[in-house]
């Protein structure tokens, strides 16, 4: 396969992630709709979070063994470990860190009792706020999703670009109608913990960039390197940082009740990665 057409199948991988992304900006969506919704996004990352550490675990575990049999040297295997749990801790505790520096502050509750017209102006002020607090930590919450979807979507790029430079044209073509598919589901990733903040089309854009295009870069950087370090950091790192957007939906979605429908969408999410993910395993990948 040349690379012309590595890259644009590529990109076509990447960008199935718009098919979903266009939800967000559905104004009907009730209280019980936005918990399935979200729900079933947290089932599709923690598929994508199972998946990821699988393939970076099995890095490490093959260099482990390698050495076992003296094809390895200890260095070698120390340090895909060292790499594995650093790239996980900077996705994980990393995100929070920054996450917390870009917090504007704790969000305000919203005023209790009264109807607006018996409210003062300063209490007025503070329900806009209150409500702008919650619509930015909505939004990042969300492009931090797009964020981690991405870091995970290189390394699928890097997959499809090695089976094709390698010859592998039977291969490299199921992985990329299966991450065509699995990329689809992950548009319903970045807008479900939105809840009733009606995203604009230019964040929608942006936000699919973000988590579609890696697929395309890594197509190409994968049709000309081969690093499995580099893999492995980027697998560690998504694991890691699909984990804390895990841990941020799911305790918004509790405040909002409804558990177990949630527990239901968050099953059939899950079901839906592994369904698209055994295209990807029929064809060997």
């Amino acid at each position: 396969m040349s690379f012309g057409s590595t890259v644009a199948l590529g990109a076509l991988a990447g960008f199935t992630i718009f098919l979903g992304l266009p939800f967000g900006r559905l104004s009907t969506l009730g209280p019980r709709a936005r918990v399935a919704l979200s729900m079933f996004a947290v089932g599709v990352l923690a598929f994508l979070f199972v998946d990821v550490l699988e393939h970076g675990f099995s890095i490490v575990e093959d260099a482990v063994l390698g050495f076992k049999d003296h094809k390895e040297s200890f260095g070698h295997a120390l340090g895909l470990t060292l790499l594995l749990g650093g790239g996980f801790a900077a996705g994980s505790a990393g995100l929070a860190f920054v996450e917390a520096r870009m917090r504007p502050g704790r969000p305000l509750p919203p005023v209790a009792g009264g109807s607006t017209s018996t409210l003062t102006a300063d209490d007025v002020a503070l329900v806009e706020r209150t409500e702008l607090d919650q619509r930015r930590w909505a939004l990042r919450t969300g492009m931090t999703i797009a964020a981690a979807i991405g870091v995970h979507n290189f390394a699928e790029g890097l997959a499809i670009g090695v089976s094709a430079r390698a010859g592998e044209i039977g291969l490299a073509t199921v992985l990329i109608i299966g991450f065509a598919l699995h990329n689809a589901t992950e548009g319903f990733g970045i807008i479900g913990p939105l809840g009733k903040v009606r995203p604009t089309w230019t964040w929608l854009i942006v936000a699919g960039i973000v988590g579609g295009a890696p697929t395309f870069i890594g197509s190409m950087v994968g049709y000309h390197v081969t690093s499995e370090p580099l893999e492995l950091a980027f697998y560690a790192v998504a694991g890691g940082a699909i984990l804390y957007v895990i841990g941020e939906v799911w305790q918004a979605m509790r405040r909002v009740g409804h558990r177990e429908l949630g527990m239901w969408m968050l099953s059939l999410g899950f079901f839906a990665g592994v369904v698209t993910d055994l295209v990807v395993a029929y064809g060997g990948g």
